[in-house]
Formats: structure tokens, sequence, C-alpha cells
């Protein structure tokens, strides 16, 4: 079974948000290993293996670039994309910001950075697909 493409943006984004929560389940057994402190969450945070550091600012990155693919995703959604470009470069975010987190928290930061690129291109894919449809049909 094949999903059309406004199904697989929509899915995307939903995935992309979920992938937000998953390194900071690193985090979350990193605190469990150090002795969590609910009164002082953040103040534990120079406590924690570098590991679980970097697994927080992956968390972090997640929600920076979640705002901006969503809005890219919708605005693809929303202009009817239904290229396999736009299918490709939704299911390359996700993938990318699946390989970022784990290259994070692993401490490889060329791979790190190739993988922000991907995630970084395909948002821009999805934002010039939809400009690109709406000013050819006329409706900007």
């Amino acid at each position: 079974m094949q999903l059309p493409v406004s199904a697989i943006l929509l899915y995307a984004i939903a995935a992309a948000a979920f992938l937000i929560y998953a390194p900071f389940m690193v985090v979350g057994f990193a605190r469990a290993k150090v002795g969590y402190d609910v009164s002082a969450p953040r103040a534990m945070f120079d406590k924690l293996p570098p590991y679980a550091q970097r697994a927080t600012w992956a968390h972090q990155n997640s929600f920076e670039t979640f705002m901006v693919f969503a809005a890219a995703a919708l605005m693809a959604y929303v202009t009817g994309q239904n290229s396999t470009t736009a299918a490709v470069a939704a299911i390359a975010f996700v993938v990318a910001r699946v390989f970022f987190s784990v290259f994070y928290i692993l401490d490889v930061p060329i791979l790190r950075s190739l993988m922000f690129g991907i995630g970084t291109l395909s948002t821009a894919t999805l934002f010039v697909l939809s400009l690109l449809s709406v000013t050819a049909s006329g409706t900007l």
C-alpha cells in the first residue's frame, strides 16, 4: 500500500514531533543514574555525563528545527504537493533527525553536521516546492 504524499507530510510532522523527545530518554536514563533532583532538574545538568549533556543539546535542537519543518510540511500539504520530491524531502528530514540525535549523543560532529544539513535542505525543498506551486498557479 502506497501512502499519498499528503499523508506522508502529516506523518512526517508527527514523527518529527515524537523525535523531539527521543534524545531526552537518554537524558532521563543519565539522570536516574546520577540521582534525579525533582526540586532542581536543570541544576543537575553539570553533573550529567558528557553523552547526556549532548543528548540535552540534541533535544533542544530538535525543538528549533521542528518549528521550521512543520511550517514547511504544512505549506506543502496546503498547497497540495503531490510530488515524489516532496515525499522524499519529508522522509529525509525525519531520517536525518534520527541520525542527527544519534551522532550528537555519540559525539560524531562531522556526521551530525551532515544530518543537520540534510534536514535543512529537506525543509528548504518543501518551502521551495510550495512557493513554486502557488507562483505557477497565480495565487501568490
